[in-house]
C-alpha cells in the first residue's frame, strides 16, 4: 500500500482531521507552548513531512488553497500482496496494479485529510536590523528570526529595542535590560543542564557554605553571557559576590539565560545581535550607577577594563584587581602595564594552563566543526582548509578538520609553532599562495588583518570565511562594506557578499567568534575556565596589600593544578601519590605544585 503526500506549497499547517485518531507531530526545530517559550533546541530546518514510504507530490485540486493534503486509502479491497505496482503514463502519474494474470487494478480512491491554509510564521517575519548601521542589501526573503546559535529562543515577533522597554522581574526589580524577562523559565532549565558539566564550580559552592571567600566584593564582569556563565555568576554570588554583568560579545548572549539571570536578582544588561551602540550602552550600565561601585573586574576581552579607564578611571582607587581571560584582553594589559598605565594588579587568566590547554585546544577541537556545521551545513571530507595561527586554538581546529578527512593547510609566523604544524602532518604556507584553491578560511590569531581584501577578493566562489580568535578584526569586514558588493542574509550569522561579477563568499558571524556567536561550546570545558576565573577572583580579592604589585600575573601552578584536581572524579580517575623516597628524590612537595613555573604541557 502506497501513502501519498499532496503538496500545494510548502507550508507550515495544522492538522485538522486524523483518521485514526491520534495527533501526528510537527516536526517543527521548536515548539512553542502558550506563552512564547522554546522547549525544543534544535538547528533550523524546515519541518517535512515523513512517512513509511516515498511521497510522491500531485498537484493541489484547488489552485491557491495552499492546503497539504495526507492520502490514506479507504477500506476497499486492495489486490493481493503478489502484485505488481505500475504507473501509468496515460493516468498522469496515476498508479495500478498488475495481478499475476496480467490484469490491471486501479489503485483504490485516497481520502484527504485536510490542512488548515497556514504560512510558516518566520516567512512574515521583516530582517531584524534593529539599530545596526550596516550598509548593506538585505535579501526580501532573508531573515535572522531563526537563528542556529547559542540562543534558540529569539524568534519573537517583538521589534521593539531592550533599551525602550521597561521590564520588572517577579520580585518588582527592573535594575537589568535584557530581551524578554518572560523566557526565565526555559533559561533556569538551560541554567540546570549546565551545572550538571561544571562539578568544579559547585564543589565550590558545597565548600563556601561555611565561609564566604568573596564577601564584599562587588564584581563587574564582560563575557559571554551563557548557561555556563551563569553557573559562574551564581557561584560568585553563593561566596559572597554581588554582580553586575555584560556581554563581550553582541551575537553570543543567551537570552532565555540573561532572562533568568534578571529573575534571579542579577543585574544583566544584555541580549543576542545588539548594535555597537547597544554594547556600549549596556557596559557603561553596568558600571555606570548611583550608591554602587566596583571593586574588582572581571573582563573577556578587555573591552570592559578599556571604558573603565576612558570614562570613570577614578574608579580604580577602590578596585582590587581585575582578572582577564583572553588573548585580546592579556594583551591590551600587558600594554598598559608596558606604559604605566596600570593601577590595579591584573590576572592573565589566558595564559594558565588550564585555560590554555583546555578551553583553547579541546574546546576549539569540537565547537569549530560544530559552528561549521550549524551554520552551513558543509560536509568536511576532502574540503580544503587553511588556518591562519597554530596557537592552541589552531592546534585544536586543525585536529579536528583533519579527522575529518580535510586537506588542511597551515600559516604561521612564529617558527616553534610552524615547527609543530609541520611535525603534526599540515603543510605550512603563505596565504595567498592558496588563496584561490581553499574551500575554508579560519583565522586564529588574535591579530588583525589576517585576511584582508585582496584575499577576499582572489577567494573562490562560494568559499567560507569565518574566526576563532577572539578579536573581530583579524578579518577585514570593513573592507567588504563597498557600493560594489552586495550582502544577503542567509540565515542568522550567515551573510553571502556578493562580488559585481556573481562571485560570492559566505562570511559567518561578520567576523566574529565563530563558536559562541554561531553555535555552542562543551560545557565541561568552560567549567574548567570558570573555576579558574573564579579562584583569580578569590586570589586577587583576598591578597594582602603588597603580595601583588601593579602588573599582569600568571595563575598561580598550586592554582592551576587545584582546578584540575577537581574535574578528575568525574572520569573516576585516581591519582598516583609519591611516596616520601620519591617526592625527596624529585625535590617535590608531595602535594604539589609538581612542575615549575617554565614547563610547558
Amino acid at each position: 500500500m502506497s501513502v501519498q503526500v499532496v503538496a500545494a506549497k510548502m507550508a507550515e499547517v495544522e492538522l485538522k482531521d486524523v483518521l485514526t485518531g491520534k495527533d501526528l507531530p510537527a516536526e517543527s526545530p521548536v515548539t512553542p507552548t502558550s506563552e512564547g517559550k522554546n522547549l525544543i533546541r534544535n538547528d533550523p530546518h524546515e519541518a517535512g513531512s515523513s512517512a513509511a514510504t516515498s511521497p510522491t507530490a500531485e498537484p493541489s485540486a484547488k489552485a491557491g488553497e495552499g492546503s497539504l493534503g495526507l492520502l490514506t486509502p479507504n477500506t476497499a479491497k486492495m489486490p493481493q500482496g503478489s502484485a505488481m505496482k505500475r504507473t501509468d503514463p496515460q493516468q498522469n502519474g496515476g498508479e495500478a496494479f498488475v495481478n499475476r494474470d496480467g490484469t490491471v487494478a486501479e489503485a483504490p480512491r485516497m481520502k484527504k485529510i485536510q490542512f488548515a491554509d497556514q504560512k510558516q510564521e518566520f516567512n512574515k517575519r521583516p530582517s531584524k536590523i534593529g539599530r545596526r548601521s550596516l550598509s548593506r542589501s538585505i535579501s526580501q526573503s532573508s531573515t535572522d528570526s531563526y537563528s542556529s546559535a547559542a540562543s534558540y529562543t529569539d524568534s519573537s515577533d517583538d521589534e521593539t529595542s531592550p533599551r525602550d522597554k521597561q521590564q520588572k522581574n517577579s520580585k518588582g526589580n527592573g535594575d537589568f535590560c535584557i530581551k524578554n524577562i518572560k523566557q526565565a523559565d526555559f533559561g533556569r532549565r538551560e541554567i540546570e543542564i549546565a551545572e550538571q558539566e561544571m562539578p568544579a564550580l559547585m564543589a565550590l559552592r558545597k565548600r563556601a557554605q561555611g565561609e564566604k571567600p568573596l564577601a564584599g566584593a562587588k564584581v563587574v564582569g564582560c563575557t559571554h553571557i551563557t548557561a555556563q556563565t551563569a553557573v559562574l555568576m551564581e557561584t560568585l554570588s553563593a561566596l559572597g559576590a554581588q554582580c553586575r554583568w555584560a556581554a563581550c560579545n553582541i551575537y553570543s548572549t543567551q537570552n532565555e539565560v540573561a532572562a533568568a539571570l534578571a529573575e534571579g536578582g542579577f543585574s544583566v544588561f544584555a541580549w543576542k545581535g545588539e548594535s555597537e551602540d547597544d554594547f556600549w550602552w549596556c557596559i557603561d550600565r553596568c558600571v555606570n550607577v548611583e550608591g554602587w561601585q566596583p571593586n574588582m573586574i572581571l573582563d573577556d576581552g578587555g573591552d570592559l577594563t578599556h571604558w573603565i579607564y576612558k570614562k570613570y578611571p577614578n574608579m580604580f582607587k577602590k578596585i582590587k584587581g581585575i582578572v582577564e581571560e583572553s588573548v585580546t584582553g592579556v594583551h591590551r594589559l600587558y600594554q598598559l602595564s608596558k606604559a604605566g598605565k596600570l593601577c590595579v594588579p591584573a590576572m592573565n587568566v589566558n595564559d594558565s594552563v588550564t585555560k590554555q590547554k583546555f578551553d583553547n585546544l579541546y574546546c576549539c577541537r569540537e565547537s569549530i566543526l560544530d559552528g561549521l556545521k550549524r551554520t552551513t551545513d558543509v560536509m568536511f571530507g576532502g574540503k580544503q582548509v587553511v588556518v591562519c595561527g597554530y596557537g592552541e586554538v589552531g592546534k585544536g581546529c586543525c585536529a579536528a578538520l583533519k579527522a575529518m578527512g580535510s586537506i588542511v593547510y597551515v600559516t604561521e609566523i612564529d617558527p616553534i609553532c610552524a615547527l609543530q604544524a609541520c611535525m603534526d602532518g599540515f603543510r605550512l604556507v603563505k596565504l595567498n599562495e592558496v588563496i584561490r584553491q581553499v574551500d575554508i578560511v579560519i583565522t586564529c590569531t588574535g591579530n588583525k588583518n589576517v585576511v584582508v581584501r585582496e584575499n577576499l577578493d582572489r577567494m573562490k566562489n562560494g568559499c567560507i570565511v569565518c574566526n576563532m580568535g577572539h578579536s573581530n578584526t583579524e578579518i577585514d569586514v570593513a573592507s567588504l562594506r563597498t557600493p560594489e558588493l552586495t550582502w544577503e542574509r542567509v540565515r542568522s550569522q550567515v551573510d553571502h557578499v556578493i562580488w559585481p561579477d556573481g562571485k560570492r563568499i559566505v562570511l559567518l558571524a561578520e567576523g566574529r567568534l565563530l563558536n559562541l556567536s554561531c553555535s555552542t561550546v562543551p560545557t565541561f570545558v568552560l567549567s574548567i575556565t570558570a573555576t579558574t576565573q573564579a579562584l583569580a577572583l578569590i586570589e586577587l580579592y583576598n591578597a594582602p596589600e603588597g603580595r601583588y604589585k601593579q602588573d599582569v600575573y600568571l595563575l598561580p601552578k598550586k592554582m592551576d593544578e587545584y582546578v584540575a584536581s577537581l574535574h578528575l572524579p568525574t572520569f573516576d580517575a585516581h591519582l598516583t601519590e609519591l611516596t616520601d623516597e620519591q617526592a625527596k628524590y624529585l625535590g617535590l612537595n608531595k602535594n604539589g605544585p609538581f612542575k615549575p613555573n617554565y614547563y610547558r604541557y
